[in-house]
């Protein structure tokens, strides 16, 4: 039985069985601008390091954009083929929605594109819309997706200046409650199924309010039932592999990695 580590989780000595045989599931809280494998090698280089091993599974449930923080769920060893079950977990975002205008990803990663009016728009409009998308709903994904369209994914070709063709997928959204509006921003809580796109909701959102919207800030703050508040920072990540698996004499005599980029490239 795979065991959850999280913020409540007190450090112990760990084995290669309980890593790799058993496995270990990380409850993370992915920072701004990393990439979920960023994560993903933070918990799997030190690990291999620690326990002297050359190869190790370690995966993820569910990747989180850069532009995004919150809950990631990273597998260890025999603990990864939990990674579906786990995907298919209910997930809640915090999102802020700027209306008026609209980028190329629908979200910060590119620049505005597009302006739409809003004057129109009021509180009334925007919790008449967002129950519109209460239950089972159709979504385009957006184009700067990992989608496949013919083998390649949309990201790529929407990089190369074409649009790919992306198909509708039927999808749940549980809940959308309206935490502020300060027009033109608002800021709601979505709960819903794998594989909705945030982005793609705030596209549609600002569609159905007649005017165009975008992603300013994004947070996971549940998978399952696995909240935030159960979550490791980076820091308190280190801190936890440090008790539990103490460096050995040759790690010890080299300096400390700090770039994810470079501890993934070096993996």
């Amino acid at each position: 039985m795979a065991e959850f580590i999280g913020r409540h989780t007190e450090p112990r000595r760990l084995t290669l069985e309980e890593v790799r045989d058993e496995g270990l599931v990380f409850c993370l809280d992915k920072p701004l601008e990393w990439t979920s494998y960023n994560l993903v090698a933070k918990v799997k280089f030190p690990l291999l390091r620690r326990l002297r091993q050359k190869k190790l599974k370690v995966g993820h449930a569910g990747t989180l954009d850069p532009l995004a923080t919150g809950v990631l769920l990273v597998c260890t060893g025999r603990a990864t083929k939990l990674v579906e079950e786990l995907q298919a977990g209910k997930k809640e975002y915090i999102a802020t929605i700027k209306l008026g205008a609209t980028t190329p990803s629908f979200d910060l990663e590119h620049e505005i594109d597009c302006i739409y009016p809003t004057e129109h728009i009021t509180r009334e409009g925007v919790e008449r819309v967002l129950a519109q998308f209460v239950g089972r709903i159709e979504q385009v994904p957006p184009a700067f997706s990992a989608c496949k369209v013919q083998g390649k994914k949309a990201y790529d070709l929407a990089r190369a200046g074409k649009e790919p063709e992306l198909k509708p997928k039927t999808l749940v959204i549980d809940e959308i409650e309206l935490l502020d509006c300060a027009l033109p921003q608002i800021t709601v809580r979505v709960v819903c199924s794998k594989g909705t796109y945030i982005r793609a909701l705030a596209r549609d959102i600002g569609l159905a309010l007649g005017s165009g919207a975008h992603l300013t800030g994004l947070r996971r703050t549940r998978i399952g039932a696995v909240g935030a508040e159960d979550c490791l920072g980076v820091e308190e990540l280190q801190r936890w592999i440090d008790a539990s698996l103490p460096r050995n004499a040759a790690e010890s005599a080299e300096k400390p990695c700090t770039n994810p980029e470079k501890a993934a490239a070096e993996i």
